[in-house]
């Protein structure tokens, strides 16, 4: 296989790597390894077809020891964060519906086959028997595989709000209110089943458990915004396709904040503060050059 092919097929496996992993650092492992196998293949017929095997393999591979490593995991896991300074609305729209970190969270409840199933048949849009011959499975096994994972993501995916704009407008608003105080501003903008979920990783300070209702929430991050420290800028993102914000100090990114926003109120809070998550992202300015991955 030549270089050519492999790059041209890249951006979508880099997609499907990471929405299995919800890692980027091992979803370009995984790219790294597939290319090692790709550039000493022969007589391949079909090179996309090929790599996406070869990837979907090796995450699952990764799966067994990520599974261990989560188990331990101090507090809530979140996915690293992808960030955009610069998607449309439509882009944006598009990225969320299977790239938010609620909906990864949804998929690692998922068994590896039932999620590498799901994701090669209903985001990436392989046939049947491709899926079956990728997996290694029946095809009536692997119906079975998306049927679960449809029925458990179905039952408890967010549906976003359609108009991005007025959610990123809403998302300012509420980080606003948050930084001057105003617990009744941001309990108005709360739905009042909102959740909030902080991934600190053990590394930073986080809360432990996720925190529910619109006054816990409110009196949370108002206080965490008022705790002596460094000065940190707030940068609108879209973070996974969400509404969000970046929380910078002297340019390096701190925290990843994604919103999410159903009939004009915020009801997911989503903090990944962990610095080995985002160490990826560097500063500011490779921020504003980064993006998410395109669904497929």
């Amino acid at each position: 296989m030549t270089l050519d092919e492999f790059l041209a097929a890249r951006p979508m496996l880099f997609d499907l790597a990471y929405r299995m992993l919800g890692s980027t650092s091992e979803a370009e492992d995984v790219l790294q390894d597939a290319w090692l196998r790709a550039s000493t293949a022969t007589d391949i017929r079909n090179a996309e077809a090929w790599l996406t095997t070869v990837v979907t393999r090796l995450c699952l591979d990764v799966l067994g020891s990520a599974r261990v490593r989560r188990e331990e995991y101090v507090g809530p896991w979140l996915p690293e964060p992808l960030v955009s300074t610069d998607e449309g609305p439509e882009q944006a729209a598009e990225l969320a519906d299977s790239v938010s970190l609620a909906f990864l969270v949804l998929l690692e409840e998922l068994s590896p086959a039932e999620r590498a199933a799901f994701l090669l048949r209903e985001v990436f849009r392989f046939d049947y028997p491709q899926v079956a011959a990728m997996l290694e499975r029946s095809v009536a096994s692997c119906r079975q595989l998306v049927s679960r994972a449809h029925k458990h993501v179905d039952d408890r995916r967010t549906r976003f709000s359609a108009d991005r704009a007025r959610a990123q407008e809403l998302s300012l608003s509420f980080l606003f209110a948050c930084q001057t105080g105003d617990l009744s501003v941001v309990t108005s903008l709360l739905a009042q089943d909102a959740v909030l979920v902080s991934d600190g990783g053990g590394k930073v300070s986080a809360a432990r458990r996720p925190i529910n209702g619109p006054d816990k929430i409110g009196r949370f991050l108002i206080g965490v915004l008022h705790k002596p420290g460094p000065e940190i800028t707030y940068l609108p993102a879209t973070v996974n396709g969400e509404p969000g914000v970046l929380g910078l100090v002297d340019g390096h990114v701190v925290t990843a904040v994604a919103v999410e926003v159903v009939d004009d109120l915020i009801t997911g809070i989503r903090i990944v503060s962990n610095p080995d998550k985002l160490a990826h992202l560097h500063t500011g300015d490779e921020v504003q050059r980064s993006a998410g991955p395109s669904a497929g």
